[in-house]
């Protein structure tokens, strides 16, 4: 900065120009699916996500056989009933790891990323339901001298 500014009209040009918003592209593969990896406790679910009929399948199963309970088959909806794609979208995912409520929670991930890979314009309403976040909660590991992670063994003072 070897000249020195001599009014107050010159300190405008000195600022740096504000970054855009980053511009988010189509990522599908040679099929036409968008791929996305969901994550929730210790299950991680392989999501596939194409135009279809509505379909949802889970390890080569019907979402309604592998998720009986309605809560959980609800959970995984709602990233598409928030972003108003319910039934136009074939879903096939594969899921591994954890129990079911974390089974649903990770495939409800999983749709709500390949969603925004397919339709980049979707992910304002994603981000905004929280459907995007991975949430990081996990079990708690057992410690040496405790009955559980935290839990003590009882006390007896004789």
């Amino acid at each position: 900065m070897s000249e020195t500014l001599q009014s107050m009209e010159g300190l405008a040009s000195l600022k740096p120009a504000t970054p855009e918003a980053p511009k988010y592209e189509k990522k599908v593969d040679a099929q036409g699916r968008a791929y996305a990896t969901g994550k929730r406790k210790n299950a991680v679910a392989r999501v596939w996500i194409k135009p279809g009929a509505g379909k949802i399948i889970v390890n080569t199963r019907a979402v309604e056989t592998f998720f009986a309970r309605p809560v959980l088959r609800m959970l995984i909806q709602q990233p598409l009933v928030c972003a108003n794609r319910a039934g136009q979208y074939d879903v096939v995912c594969t899921v591994s790891g954890g129990g079911l409520s974390g089974q649903a929670g990770a495939v409800r991930h999983g749709i709500s990323k390949a969603l925004t890979y397919f339709e980049p314009e979707l992910r304002g309403a994603l981000k905004k339901g929280g459907f995007l976040t991975r949430d990081s909660r996990v079990v708690e590991r057992k410690k040496y001298g405790r009955a559980k992670a935290r839990r003590s063994f009882q006390f007896s003072k004789r």
